[in-house]
């Protein structure tokens, strides 16, 4: 699902779609495989804990939710665009950096509140 493409981030190709959500979310069982293969031998956090990916111009953490469809990016209305739905290159950050961009968004790690 995801190669990488610099010292920071990871390359895939998603599904984006606009959803009646507040929290951008992917498949729970992709969430938990790309967490535990990218993340897991690093020990950076749980496999629970918001994956940052990069789409356009902006980090968005992103949950797991098994209500969307595998290889789907599901992101609030809100913060959509009019070329959505659309297949997409999302950038995925590295455990390092993700660790950082959520250190500086606010995220307390192990508390799944602060992500909403």
């Amino acid at each position: 699902m995801f190669e990488t493409f610099s010292t920071g981030y990871y390359l895939g190709r998603l599904y984006v779609e606009p959803a009646d959500r507040d929290v951008p979310a992917i498949q729970q069982a992709d969430h938990e495989r790309v967490n535990a293969r990218l993340y897991g031998d690093e020990g950076l956090f749980r496999t629970d804990a918001p994956l940052v990916m990069k789409l356009d111009t902006g980090h968005i953490p992103v949950l797991g939710d098994d209500g969307v469809p595998s290889g789907t990016l599901a992101v609030p209305e809100s913060a959509t665009d009019d070329d959505l739905p659309a297949e997409r290159d999302v950038l995925l950050a590295k455990s390092d950096r993700a660790a950082e961009l959520l250190r500086y968004s606010g995220y307390r790690f192990g508390d799944d509140d602060a992500v909403a």
